[in-house]
């Protein structure tokens, strides 16, 4: 049986890297900027989204970055994980 605790720090960098990819995409295909989406999520600037969105500085989105981002975009949460 495999824990979830087998998974290896690899697994889920491929997870980010898609949920990453992902929210770049669906952006940019509906003409958004980092800093529009950004300043509407509540940051005062866009550092920390462009860092998030681009996986730089071991900075990552959490849940709720993603529930809004969603519903930012017009999409199901769903999508942000599609392979």
């Amino acid at each position: 049986m495999k824990y979830y605790a087998d998974i290896n720090d690899d697994e889920i960098e491929k997870v980010y890297k898609r949920i990453v990819t992902n929210i770049k995409r669906i952006r940019l295909s509906k003409n958004i900027s980092q800093e529009s989406i950004s300043l509407a999520m509540g940051f005062t600037t866009a550092t920390f989204y462009t860092n998030a969105e681009s996986l730089k500085r071991g900075k990552h989105f959490n849940l709720e970055h993603l529930i809004r981002i969603a519903h930012y975009l017009k999409v199901d949460i769903k999508e942000l994980f599609d392979e």
